[in-house]
């Protein structure tokens, strides 16, 4: 009763204000002006219910194979505030592929066609040899790994000088911030690759990808290995540099607390999933956040951990988890909407994109739970009600690394096309011995899922492709693969532009601006290269 009674008194508000407007709008209209005609009518923009934006509150069939509780901090219901995308009109790139879409548009420009890729700097961190349980994690960044791009306005700089946590005087005002697995964040001056401020402590190793506030002044962080203190999700406050809130979860379904998923704000509230089985609502203020609903499931008995990032549209979110599960929920509810089993473990972020009105959803699955052989199963879905608009199944090996076994298929988030490429999509697949190459470049079409080529990489290849366009709107990729090459392709023809060994292992995703992308490998270096 209290969500009809909320949406009631929201309905009768708007009515009596566009009676209103209505009514301002008559009035000036009919003014007198000397004896002649009558002025034209202001014309304003319709005001729309907030209502009337948000997607049914309804649940298909499919969603009740999940099992579900939503655990709320207090009686209320906490429906979203908007459903802006708080980061898709800003030029700087703050969170996992940049915005709620999770389609990467960061917007990278070119003056022509480009011919070659140069290192403008590199950062090295310094590696890290404490023997956690799973291992050695070193330096550098790992997957997902993309850094957040920030350029700050004079005022927020101001701030920063301050309260004196620059540590660059002739700070450029652009930044960028990237965690690494040696358990440090790092914040460098995007034009040199100096340091602007202090390394900070994160306490255990950071795998995933951070997200800044795009209102606040606060840094979310996701733990992904334990060090010495168990996992936990962290708001640092960069006002004052340091870490001011922890959240664990005793209470979650799965014992696995890593956050490697890289939150997002919507509607006014952070939502952040969890390797944990969760996801969670909170409302966020400078330095903190408190917990406002949590929602947990398990399908088929298990609760599955959730390594992706959740991409949204207005009050629908879709995630993948690593059993396979790709579930849609109502985020003012947070309940789910539809459910579809993908077949295998599934890490990889999904994509969303609107087309004539509808959201459709694009994923793709990894090759573990099958055996040493079986199907990427790469999908377009009807992000309204979980249908499957077309299904690509994509052959691919796991292959053992001396001991570690190597899963196929897609660990990378899938690309869609832009520019002469716009009914296109691509991902890196990591195809292992059901190839010639270790991993591939794949170029489908959006339309129907064919595949339109495929460009061998010398290794496989969990890093994200990138996107740039020259003055006539032609797609470029930027991307790199485990071995350490980095590509330049021609994105329409899959031909390779540039490609030369650069690092050990490129599995993290870059952030582009301009003409300039920036990824960590899996080592130590941070580079920043620009396309030419």
């Amino acid at each position: 009763m209290k969500n009809y009674f909320f949406i009631a008194i929201k309905r009768a508000f708007y009515a009596v204000l566009s009676f209103v407007l209505i009514l301002t709008c008559s009035c000036k209209g009919t003014s007198g002006n000397g004896g002649e005609s009558p002025a034209p009518a202001d014309t304003l923009e319709k005001v729309v219910p907030l209502e009337e934006l948000f997607l049914p509150d309804t649940s298909y069939a499919s969603a009740g194979k999940v099992v579900f509780v939503v655990e709320k901090s207090d009686s209320l219901d906490h429906f979203l505030k908007d459903v802006d995308d708080r980061y898709a009109s800003d030029f700087s790139s703050f969170t996992f592929r940049r915005n709620m879409l999770r389609d990467a548009s960061f917007g990278g420009r070119l003056e022509h066609r480009p011919d070659t890729v140069e290192i403008s700097w590199k950062f090295n961190t310094p590696e890290d040899n404490f023997n956690t349980r799973l291992g050695n994690w070193g330096g550098g960044t790992g997957w997902t790994g993309q850094p957040v791009y920030v350029r700050w306005k004079e005022d927020d700089i101001d701030k920063f000088r301050s309260a004196g946590v620059l540590a660059d005087s002739s700070f450029s005002g652009e930044e960028i911030i990237f965690t690494s697995l040696n358990a440090r964040a790092y914040f460098l001056d995007f034009n040199t690759g100096t340091r602007t401020r202090k390394d900070l402590n994160v306490l255990n190793t950071i795998k995933g990808s951070p997200s800044l506030d795009p209102e606040l002044k606060n840094l979310y962080i996701g733990q992904g290995v334990s060090r010495s203190t168990p996992m936990c999700l962290l708001c640092v406050d960069l006002l004052k540099h340091q870490i001011t809130y922890r959240f664990s979860d005793s209470k979650a379904w799965r014992n696995w607390g890593a956050f490697d998923s890289s939150p997002v704000v919507a509607g006014g509230y952070l939502i952040w999933p969890g390797e944990n089985g969760s996801i969670y609502k909170f409302e966020r203020e400078q330095g903190g956040l408190r917990l406002l609903e949590t929602l947990r499931y398990k399908v088929n008995g298990v609760a599955p951990g959730i390594e992706s990032s959740i991409a949204i549209w207005r009050n629908y979110g879709w995630w993948q988890d690593n059993h396979g599960n790709i579930v849609c929920i109502n985020l003012n509810t947070m309940k789910p909407v539809w459910h579809l089993y993908n077949h295998d473990d599934s890490d990889g972020t999904v994509v969303c994109r609107l087309e004539e009105g509808v959201p459709y959803i694009f994923a793709a699955s990894e090759v573990d739970r099958q055996g040493m052989a079986g199907n990427c199963h790469f999908l377009k879905i009807n992000g309204l009600d979980g249908s499957i608009v077309w299904e690509q199944k994509i052959p691919c090996t796991r292959i053992d690394l001396g001991g570690k076994i190597l899963d196929g298929g897609v660990y990378s988030t899938p690309l869609l096309g832009g520019g002469n490429c716009s009914n296109m999509i691509f991902a890196n697949v990591c195809r292992n011995k059901s190839s010639k190459a270790k991993g591939e470049l794949m170029a489908l079409s959006t339309t129907d899922g064919s595949v339109l080529y495929s460009v061998p990489f010398h290794n496989f290849c969990w890093s994200s492709p990138v996107a740039f366009y020259d003055k006539e709107d032609n797609m470029y990729i930027f991307t790199g693969d485990g071995e350490g090459f980095i590509y330049l392709i021609d994105a329409k023809t899959g031909t390779v532009i540039h490609s030369r060994k650069v690092a050990y292992n490129f599995e993290s995703s870059p952030t582009v601006h301009g003409n300039a992308a920036v990824v960590g490998s899996r080592v130590n270096g941070i580079y920043k290269f620009v396309i030419k």
